[in-house]
């Protein structure tokens, strides 16, 4: 019996996070999670991600987040205990409520998006200017 193990190549253990390939099979649809209910939460199409009232789509409509794609650009940020513990627990209603999977970066990316882009449209009436003006 040989010791040596068979491991896959480089192109089976990683895969790209950009667009899909173009020798990738459009009639193979990936896998949903589940809702609470046992039901298969509907994806939006491309076209209604930016639907007004969503969190990527802005009241501008210009603003959209990155998503899910690698990032070329790191930015640390200190938070308190409890908004850590705040942030998770939205993470995690996001997922048992409406059943969105999303990492804390994305909520975060996200919020981001929101708030600037009710700068642009806003101005000195946004939330953000306001509350970062004081009381």
């Amino acid at each position: 019996m040989p010791r040596r193990v068979s491991l896959p190549g480089a192109e089976e253990l990683f895969r790209q996070t950009g667009q899909a390939s173009e020798t990738a099979d459009p009639t193979v649809e990936p896998p949903r999670r589940r809702t609470a209910n046992g039901q298969r939460p509907q994806v939006p199409s491309p076209a209604s991600a930016s639907a007004p009232g969503s969190a990527s789509g802005s009241a501008s409509g210009s603003r959209r987040t990155s998503g899910r794609v690698k990032h070329d650009e790191k930015m640390t940020v200190y938070v308190t205990a409890d908004e850590l513990l705040e942030l998770e627990h939205a993470r995690l209603r996001l997922r048992h409520e409406w059943g969105v999977g999303v990492d804390r970066g994305r909520v975060v990316r996200e919020a981001i998006a929101i708030a600037l882009a009710d700068v642009e449209t806003r101005g000195a009436e946004s939330d953000l200017v306001r509350r970062l003006s004081g009381p």
